[in-house]
This record gives C-alpha cells, sequence and structure tokens, in this order.
C-alpha cells in the first residue's frame, strides 16, 4: 500500500458515511479515494443498477469518463448485469467482449486494463467499480482488497455506529431525542448550563427548537448556526441528525466575540463605504491582470466614467502609452516581490485629456499559498501639483540660465543661494558660503533697505532702486537696477529674492550718448555762433569804434591841454570810456568762448534771470535786425535750478533763435515789428520757462512731429535743433514740451527742477 494510514482513514470515512446512511454519491466518493490510495490503481469509477432503464449510471467522481456513444434510449448493460451476477468480478478485457454501453464507454474512456467487480455499497442495490490498474499491475493485484471489501460492506449494512460524546470536545453538545427533550451532554455544556442543566437548557437553546429538531429529522439535513441568546453569550447552535437512532447532536460555539467582531465589521465596511462614496480619491479594486473588479463614485468627477462602466475595464485601456510598459514591469514585479508600490501615471479622462494620477497599490494575497488574487489601488489626481512643479522646474531652469543676478537673501543680510551669473559676476565660487549683502552693496543701500525695502516689498511684493554691487575680487564696481521681490511659501513663511540687472553696458551707452550729444551741441552752437556772425562783429564794433574815438580825443586833449584841468579831466574821462566800451568787448568774447567750449558737463546751480538776460544778449542784435522786441516778464526772486549753464543757454538760445525767425517768416511782408514773450515762474517743485511767438504757430499732426530727429519746417534746417533740446533738458530732471501761445503764435515751454537747499549732489556730473 501506499499510505496504510491513509487507507485506514478513507476507510472509516466510508463506514461513518454509510451508517449514516448519506447519498449514494458521496459514499461512492469515498470508495473511490479509499481505491485510489493503492499505488497500483489508475482510475475508478463505481456505477449504480437502474433497474428500470437496465443501464449503469456513474455516481461519485465521473471525472474521466466520457459519454456514452449511441441513443440513451436504446443503450442497455443487461447482457453484463447478468454476467455479473453470475461472475462478481471480470477483467476489463472480458467485460469488453460483452456488448453493452457500458463497455462501449470503457472502450471510449481507453481502460484496457484492469477489473470489473461487483460492489454494492447499501441494501437493495446494485453497484459495479470500474478498476484501471497500472499497466504494469497484475489483474489479481487488488484481489483480496476486494473480497475484505465486500465481506465488510455485507457485515456492516445493518449495524448503526453510536456516536460518543467526547468529553475533550471544548465546545457545549447535547443530544436530544425525536420531540426535542434533553439525553445527554458533554462536560463542556454542562459547565456553561450549571446545575439546572434542564431549566437552562431550554434558555439556551433557539425558542423554535422543537421545529429545528422535526425539520433535521424528517429532512435528514444538518441545520447550522442558529442564533440564540443565553446571558451575556450569543450562541450558534447546529443540529446533527442520526437517522438510525432517531436523535439529534446538538453542538453550540460562543460566537460572542464573532458578534461583536461582526458588529464592528460592519460598522468599519459602513464606514469604508460612506469614506469611499465620500473621498475624492478613487478607491479601486482590480484583478491580477489589472481589470476593474469596483470602483468608488469618485471615478465620475476623476475620469468621467461611472463605477459599472469600469467594471471588467482593463486600466492599461486607460493609461498613456508610454506608462503602459511601467505598470506592467515595474509595478507588477514590486506587487508580487513587496507586495506595495507607488507609481505616477498619466490615465485619460473620458473627454480624452490626460490627468497625472499619484496610485498607492498594495497586493491581497491568498492565505495558504501567498498568490496575488486582488490588487486594491487609492489614486489621487494630482495633475495641478505636477503642473506646479513643472512650473517650478522650468522656473529653476530660467532662474539658473538668467543673464541677470538672482540672489535669495534674508531681511538680516544674509545670502542664501545665487544664481551662475550672480556668482561669476561677483566673482564668488561654488564652495563659498555665509555670504552677506553687506559685501557686495554699499552702506547706503543698506540703510536704504532696512527703511524702506523690506516693508515695501512686504506690502506691495516688490521694491526697486539703482545701486553699484562690488564684486568679491579686486575688480571696479559696476552699476546695478535692483528689484526686492517678497514671496510667500506654502507654510506662510516669507523669504525675499533680489534680481539685479548688470547696467555696465547701459552706463557706457549712456556715456557715449552724452558725449555724442555734446559734440552734437558743440557742432550746433559753432552752426548757431556762424549765423550770429553779423550781429557779433556789429556788436564788437560798437565798441571797437569807442575805443577808437575815445583815444584819438585822449591824444588831442592830451597835445593841447597844456596842463589845464578841465583837459585832464576830459582825457581821465575818455580812459574810463575806453575802459569800459573794452571791458564790454572783452564780455562779449567771453561769452562766446564759454558758448562754444567743450568740456564736460557741468551741473551746478544756476540762477535762471541771469541765463535767460545772457541768452537773450547773445541774440539781441538779430532780433532788433527782424524788428521783434523782446519782452521779459520775470519774477525778481526765483528759485535756483539744478543744470549745466552752457547747454542750458543753448537750448534757450535755440528756443529763442526759432521764436525770431517764425516772427521774421510771419511779419516779412509788408515788413512789421512783431515782439516775443518770455516768462519766468515757479510752480510747486518746477521753474516754467515760457517763450510766446507771434509766427504762424503749428498744425495739431506738425505739434506731433515737433521734437522727432530731422523733421523741419524750414528749407535749410536739419530739425535736429528741438530734438537735442529736449534730450538736453530731460538731463537735467525736465521737460521741453509745444502748446498755442497768448500771441497767436507757440509756446514753447522748459520745465526744470528746483534745487532744493539741502542738495549735495556734486556740480561735476562723471
Amino acid at each position: 500500500m501506499h499510505n496504510p494510514l491513509n487507507q485506514r482513514l478513507q476507510l472509516r470515512l466510508l463506514q461513518r458515511l454509510l451508517s449514516e446512511q448519506q447519498p449514494l454519491a458521496e459514499c461512492a466518493r469515498a470508495l473511490q479515494a479509499l481505491l485510489r490510495s493503492d499505488r497500483q490503481v489508475r482510475s475508478v469509477w463505481y456505477f449504480n443498477w437502474q433497474a428500470a432503464a437496465s443501464i449503469y449510471s456513474p455516481e461519485g467522481d465521473v471525472r474521466g469518463w466520457p459519454p456514452g456513444p449511441g441513443d440513451l434510449l436504446a443503450a442497455t448493460d443487461q447482457a453484463l448485469f447478468t454476467q455479473l451476477q453470475v461472475q462478481s468480478q471480470l477483467s476489463i478485457e472480458q467485460a469488453s467482449a460483452i456488448d453493452c454501453w457500458l463497455s462501449r464507454r470503457m472502450r471510449r474512456a481507453g481502460v484496457s486494463h484492469g477489473v470489473v467487480a461487483s460492489l454494492p455499497l447499501y441494501p437493495q442495490q446494485q453497484g459495479v467499480v470500474v478498476i484501471e490498474l497500472q499497466a504494469a499491475a497484475p489483474l489479481f493485484a487488488l484481489d483480496s482488497l476486494l473480497l475484505l471489501l465486500s465481506d465488510w460492506l455485507h457485515c456492516t449494512k445493518h449495524r448503526a455506529q453510536t456516536t460518543q460524546l467526547l468529553s475533550t470536545d471544548p465546545y457545549p453538545a447535547l443530544w436530544v431525542d425525536a420531540q426535542g427533550q434533553l439525553l445527554e451532554v458533554n462536560k463542556a455544556a454542562r459547565d456553561m448550563l450549571g446545575a439546572s442543566i434542564v431549566e437552562h437548557a431550554q434558555q439556551a437553546l433557539p425558542h423554535n427548537h422543537q421545529q429545528l429538531v422535526r425539520s433535521s429529522l424528517t429532512q435528514q439535513r444538518v441545520i447550522e448556526d442558529v442564533a440564540a441568546q443565553f446571558e451575556q453569550r450569543m450562541m450558534l447552535w447546529s443540529y446533527i441528525p442520526s437517522p438510525q437512532q432517531q436523535r439529534i447532536l446538538v453542538r453550540g460555539r460562543d460566537s460572542t466575540k464573532e458578534a461583536q467582531q461582526l458588529q464592528e465589521a460592519t460598522q468599519a465596511s459602513r464606514l469604508y463605504r460612506l469614506i469611499t462614496e465620500n473621498t475624492t480619491d478613487l478607491i479601486s479594486r482590480h484583478l491580477p491582470d489589472g481589470r476593474f473588479i469596483s470602483a468608488s463614485p469618485a471615478s465620475w468627477s476623476l475620469l468621467g466614467y461611472w463605477p459599472e462602466e469600469l467594471q471588467g475595464m482593463p486600466c492599461q485601456a486607460l493609461l498613456h502609452k508610454h506608462d503602459i510598459v511601467l505598470v506592467e514591469q515595474c509595478a507588477k514585479n514590486a506587487l508580487a516581490d513587496d507586495g506595495y508600490h507607488t507609481m505616477t501615471v498619466r490615465v485619460r479622462h473620458r473627454a480624452g485629456h490626460y490627468l497625472w494620477f499619484e496610485t498607492a497599490s498594495r497586493a491581497i494575497r491568498e492565505t495558504y499559498t501567498g498568490a496575488i488574487v486582488e490588487i486594491i489601488s487609492v489614486s489621487r489626481d494630482i495633475t495641478a501639483r505636477v503642473k506646479a512643479e513643472e512650473n517650478r522646474r522650468r522656473l529653476a531652469e530660467v532662474v539658473e540660465v538668467n543673464t541677470d543676478l538672482v540672489l535669495f537673501v534674508d531681511p538680516n543680510g544674509l545670502i542664501r543661494w545665487m544664481n551662475p551669473s550672480a556668482r561669476r559676476a561677483l566673482q564668488v565660487s561654488d564652495g563659498q558660503t555665509d555670504l552677506q549683502l553687506a559685501d557686495v552693496v554699499g552702506a547706503s543701500t543698506l540703510a536704504l533697505l532696512t527703511e524702506q525695502g523690506w516693508q515695501a516689498a512686504d506690502q506691495q511684493g516688490v521694491w526697486s532702486c539703482e545701486t553699484r554691487f562690488q564684486p568679491y575680487a579686486d575688480v571696479a564696481s559696476f552699476p546695478v537696477s535692483l528689484v526686492l521681490l517678497a514671496h510667500t511659501a506654502a507654510g506662510g513663511e516669507r523669504y525675499y529674492s533680489l534680481v539685479a540687472r548688470n547696467m555696465a553696458e547701459r552706463e557706457l551707452r549712456e556715456a557715449q550718448h552724452r558725449k555724442h550729444q555734446e559734440e552734437l551741441a558743440h557742432t550746433a552752437r559753432l552752426i548757431t555762433l556762424g549765423e550770429l556772425t553779423s550781429g557779433i562783429a556789429h556788436e564788437m564794433n560798437q565798441p571797437l569804434a569807442a575805443v577808437i574815438n575815445y583815444a584819438s580825443a585822449s591824444l588831442r586833449y592830451l597835445h593841447t591841454a597844456d596842463m589845464q584841468l578841465p583837459a585832464l579831466q576830459r582825457v581821465a574821462q575818455g580812459l574810463e570810456r575806453i575802459t569800459e566800451h573794452a571791458n564790454h568787448a572783452a564780455e562779449v568774447i567771453k561769452r562766446l568762448r564759454a558758448f562754444l567750449r567743450k568740456e564736460p558737463r557741468r551741473v551746478q546751480a544756476l540762477n535762471i534771470t541771469e541765463v535767460l538776460q545772457d541768452t537773450v544778449q547773445l541774440c539781441a542784435w538779430e532780433a532788433v535786425n527782424a524788428q521783434v522786441t523782446v519782452e521779459q516778464q520775470m519774477l525778481t526772486e526765483l528759485p535756483q535750478i539744478y543744470a549745466d549753464r552752457v547747454l542750458l543757454e543753448q537750448v534757450l538760445l535755440n528756443v529763442l533763435r526759432n521764436a525770431i525767425e517764425a516772427n521774421r517768416e510771419q511779419h516779412q511782408t509788408p515788413p512789421a515789428p512783431s515782439r516775443i514773450l518770455i516768462t519766468a515762474e515757479q510752480q510747486a517743485d518746477h521753474v516754467y520757462i515760457k517763450v510766446h511767438d507771434q509766427g504762424a504757430g503749428v498744425t495739431a499732426a506738425q505739434l506731433e512731429q515737433l521734437f522727432t530727429p530731422f523733421y523741419t519746417s524750414k528749407a535749410e534746417g536739419l530739425g535736429l535743433g528741438l530734438s537735442m533740446s529736449r534730450s538736453i533738458i530731460e538731463g537735467f530732471g525736465g521737460a521741453l514740451e509745444a502748446q498755442d501761445g497768448v500771441l497767436g503764435g507757440l509756446c514753447l515751454t522748459c520745465r526744470l527742477p528746483v534745487r532744493a537747499a539741502d542738495d549735495e549732489r556734486a556740480t561735476v556730473e562723471a
């Protein structure tokens, strides 16, 4: 025998089933298991004789047994049945030689070596067993076993086996008769019921105890897990019939803990369902191949699918094509090895667009084999977070490659981080830490940050100024346009960044532009001087002629004086006049030299009244020649302004000569006198100088282009005068504008800032 102990257990099971008169199919399965325990047996089938149909029908385990050929109504096994009544055991070869339905089925099953033996299990039942032996086993290999089984079955057919109550059984067990009356109890039942066993048994057993007993005996079936309350316990009773003895074994178990656990599980299930139905995350169950078993209602709000629509759908159908490999390989291996895996994938919405999901999956395994039977996943929509991270990454890349200097700073002056542009510009190595803002900016900028910067950035989010950065290496400083930005972290903490743009190139361009402007202004002054030549010559001729006349008269007086007092007085008077006119000529020359001087711009405090009067004198002869009267209406006390005297005179002279030219063109036929009005007054923090002429004025279209370079209405003009004049005035912080004048012509207004009393700016601009 392959396993004698297993064979004995199978025999005891068969005995128990027969004594309890269990269905024939169950007894047939036990007999098949008993015979298969022999290693010489290959297959076993059991058949019951159906007298009405004259055929053998299979019972028990029929695996491997084919259906019969031909018409079932015409099938018969009568010949085989008659032969087995004479000879209780045949070989497969002998049985196959008999023309019957069972032999034809044996041939279809390919059974060629074995025995067919008559072996009834119940009285009044004719059964046969077909045993297929291994190819090397002899036909008589099971003769002794079959003989013993036949004798044993004959002896046990009419003997009922009494079931004993075990005193070691931890569960309470009771024998009751067909009317439900108590016959016997085991130790566990006696301990539970106490001294009043009968009275307490009626309380402990279900209230329909008698009906349960009758149903179990009548139907010959086990009635399991009938609940009953006893004291503080919840009992589950099972009714097991014994038809031969006409009594019932009532066996119970304490399910109080199970009931509590069931109640807690029900409550937890209700809570889980509540969470599942209301959570914004998608909770889903999947088969190992990825198909949906179920999904939470969040599937509609997240993906546009109802949970019922997802059932049976492969999760791969919703994934981006680039993420399918990640799920099928990485996730599958991680779940198989660790039982848990978290991944970030793109999931397709029903509308067609893709969302980023963070999915945490856990494998549910079969208890004994460890095979994965189910996967539970919790998925969260992190599209906004992924986009924010992507934006931050892109912003970080922009900051890294930005040519502007970016520094993260604290209000206490600690520089926490610099981008590569800042490190290169400030000559800071990658390993250099603990940098201070005071090392790169001056004390005045730090004071300005303390007084205004941090507070303004906190309130408005941004604050800016212009300053200079000093690199750590011993190199020249460079100008920057500084912007302080205040940021708020997710936790509410404030942090700051400084964005500085290197303005060295702008400073160089401004210096070059200023140099070109000064050269252009100097050229313009030379042109103006050429245009004023006749007036200058006239102004120089008058003092020179007076000098000559006074010198000749003084010589005559000296020859005729003869030491007479009146003659000497006339000589002294003539010499004084000579000195006066010579000084006047010297002043004219001095003004011309100052006007034509080419030197760095000198920004200084000026008296606007003196500048205006000197400018009027420069073009006085031109005004007289054009019959133009220049009227001045100025306040007696005007505040000082802040500008370069030569450039300001050039602007005023250009404006005044344009007004004279406009008057001349308007009043040349016939020649008629005209006038120009110059006013100067203070308004708020500015001085307004206005020049009104009596020219033809300009149209609205001409007014828009009046200050455009190379735009001019003069036949021989270059169109640079007013454009250059506006640039000069704007360089002083002022403005040059045009509007209709009070005399009917054009009015050019020059607005200049007033120099404050505490202005400590240098008088020479670098």
